[in-house]
C-alpha cells in the first residue's frame, strides 16, 4: 500500500516536476547538478513562502504608515486643544488670584474695621457706664432735695403756728423780735424756692442725660449689628474653606487654642457690675461678639498654617493633574501624587503655609527637594528645583521664597511638582487651592450683595 502511495505520488510530482540538470562547466571539465521532482518542490515551496511573507508584511507596513500618520495628525489636534484648554486655565486662574488677592486685602481691611469697631465698642461701653453712674448720683440728689424740701415745708408749717400762736405777744413786745421772724420766714422760703429750683433742674439733667442714654444705647446697637454682620461674614467662608478641604473646623481650632494658649488665650471679656447685679443684655450681647472674634482670630491662625495658596506666583501653567497617569519614560499607568506647574527656568517658588522645614536636598527621583512640615499633620513638596533657599530645621512663614524652579531629578522639562501629604498620605492639592479661591469668590459675593 505505501509503495504505491508513493509510486503514485512520484508519478504526480514526476509530471508537475520533471527531473531537471543544471550543468556547470569550467574550462577542462563539465559537471551537471540533478534536480529532482522533491528538491524542486520544496524550492518552489520556499520560494512562494518567502514572496507571500514579503507581500504580507509590505502591506502590514503600508497600513501601519497609514494609521500611524492619522495618530500622528489626531495627536497633533489633541495637542492643540489641550494647549488651548491650558491657557485657558492659566488665564482662569491668574484671575482667581487677582481676586484672592483682592479679597484677601479687604479681608485685612475689613479685620481692621471690626478691630476699630471692637475698640469704640469698648470707649461706648464705658461712657455709658460713667452715664449710668452719673443718672445714679442725680437721682439720689434729686432724691435728697425732694426730703429736704418736705422736711422743709413741715419746718415751715410749724413755724407758721407757731408765730399764729405768739402774734400777740411780739407785738405788745418790742418790734425787733417781730422783724427777725419777718426775715427768717422770708429766708426759709427763699430756701424753699431755691430747693424747687434745684429739684427742677435736676429732673432736666435727669432727662437729657436719659436722651443721651438712650442716643448711646441706639449708637451701641447699630455698632453691635455692624460687628455681629462683619464677623459673620468673615466666619461663615472661613468654616466652609475648612469643610471643602476635608478639615474639621472644631479639631483645628482646639489645636490651636493649645498651641497658643502662652498669648493670653480669648479676648478679655467686658467685667459686670461690681454691686452683684446681673448681667445685662448688651454684656452678654458684647461677650458673644468678643468671642466670636476671638474664634476668627483661631481661624486666621490655622488658614496661615494650612496650605491654601499657590506655591507659584508668577506666570505658569499646569501640565499635569493629581492621579493616574501614563510615565512619558516607559509609557506605563502609574499613580501622580501631586500637581505641575511649569514656568521659566529659576520662577521663585513660595511656601503655601506657616512650617517648619524638614528636608533640604537631593532625594532619589525628585531632584532637589524641599519638604516642609506644617500643623494639622501636613506636610508640602516641592520637587526638582534648580536652586534651594533655606535649610533643614528652619522656620518659614507663608510667602517666605524658599527656591526656584527647574529640572533637576527625573523629568522632561522645566517644572515645579508640588505635593500635599496629610498624615504621610498624598491629597490633591487643588482641594486646598480651590478651597481657598471660591471661600474667597464668595465672600466677595456676599459682600458686594450687602453693599448693595
Amino acid at each position: 500500500m505505501r509503495t504505491r502511495l508513493a509510486i503514485k505520488t512520484h508519478a504526480i510530482m514526476e509530471r508537475l516536476f520533471p527531473e531537471r540538470r543544471v550543468f556547470l562547466k569550467s574550462e577542462t571539465d563539465t559537471r551537471f547538478i540533478r534536480l529532482k521532482p522533491a528538491t524542486q518542490l520544496l524550492i518552489y515551496a520556499g520560494v512562494s513562502a518567502t514572496v507571500s511573507w514579503a507581500i504580507i508584511a509590505t502591506a502590514i507596513l503600508m497600513m501601519d504608515s497609514i494609521g500611524s500618520g492619522n495618530l500622528r495628525d489626531q495627536a497633533r489636534r489633541d495637542q492643540v486643544q489641550f494647549q488651548e484648554r491650558l491657557n485657558a486655565m492659566a488665564e482662569e486662574r491668574d484671575r482667581r488670584a487677582v481676586e484672592a488677592r483682592a479679597a484677601q486685602e479687604r479681608f485685612n481691611a475689613a479685620l481692621s474695621r471690626i478691630s476699630a469697631m471692637q475698640s469704640e465698642l469698648l470707649t461706648s461701653e464705658q461712657r455709658r457706664n460713667e452715664l449710668s453712674t452719673g443718672i445714679d448720683v442725680i437721682q439720689e440728689t434729686l432724691r435728697e432735695t425732694m426730703q429736704d424740701r418736705e422736711a422743709a415745708r413741715s419746718d415751715l408749717a410749724k413755724l407758721k403756728e407757731e408765730t399764729a400762736d405768739s402774734n400777740v405777744a411780739l407785738a405788745e413786745a418790742s418790734p425787733l423780735p417781730l422783724n427777725f421772724m419777718s426775715d427768717a420766714l422770708e429766708s426759709t422760703a427763699a430756701e424753699r424756692d431755691q430747693m424747687l429750683a434745684d429739684a427742677r433742674a435736676a429732673k432736666d439733667e435727669r432727662d437729657e442725660a436719659e436722651l443721651e442714654l438712650k442716643l448711646l444705647h441706639e449708637k451701641n446697637e447699630d455698632i453691635f449689628r455692624r460687628i455681629e454682620d462683619a464677623v459673620a461674614l468673615s466666619i461663615a467662608p472661613l468654616d466652609d474653606m475648612f469643610q471643602s478641604a476635608g478639615l474639621n473646623s472644631e479639631s483645628l481650632l482646639s489645636q490651636i487654642r493649645r498651641g497658643y494658649g502662652g498669648q493670653g488665650g480669648p479676648l478679655t471679656q467686658i467685667s459686670y457690675s461690681t454691686r452683684g447685679e446681673e448681667p445685662t443684655a448688651d454684656d452678654l450681647r458684647a461677650d458673644a461678639v468678643l468671642s466670636q472674634l476671638d474664634q476668627l482670630n483661631m481661624y486666621r491662625i490655622a488658614a496661615e498654617k494650612a496650605p491654601f495658596a499657590l506655591p507659584v506666583h508668577s506666570a505658569f501653567r499646569y501640565t499635569s493633574g493629581f492621579g493616574y497617569r501614563h510615565d512619558p519614560k516607559n509609557g506605563s499607568r502609574r499613580m501622580h501624587n501631586g500637581v505641575d506647574f511649569a514656568g521659566a527656568y529659576g520662577t521663585p517658588l513660595y511656601a503655601t503655609a506657616d512650617g517648619v522645614v524638614v528636608h533640604a536636598g537631593w532625594m532619589s527621583g525628585f531632584g532637589k527637594l524641599v519638604k516642609i512640615k506644617h500643623a494639622f499633620g501636613i506636610q508640602t513638596y516641592y520637587a526638582h528645583t534648580s536652586r534651594i533657599l533655606v535649610k533643614e530645621g528652619q522656620r518659614v512663614s507663608r510667602g517666605d521664597h524658599i527656591a526656584d524652579m527647574g529640572n533637576t531629578g527625573r523629568v522632561t522639562g522645566t517644572h515645579l511638582h508640588y505635593e500635599v501629604r496629610v498624615a504621610g498620605k498624598p491629597v490633591n492639592p487643588m482641594t486646598y487651592i480651590k478651597a481657598a479661591n471660591n471661600v474667597f469668590k464668595e465672600q466677595n459675593q456676599r459682600a458686594r450683595l450687602k453693599s448693595e
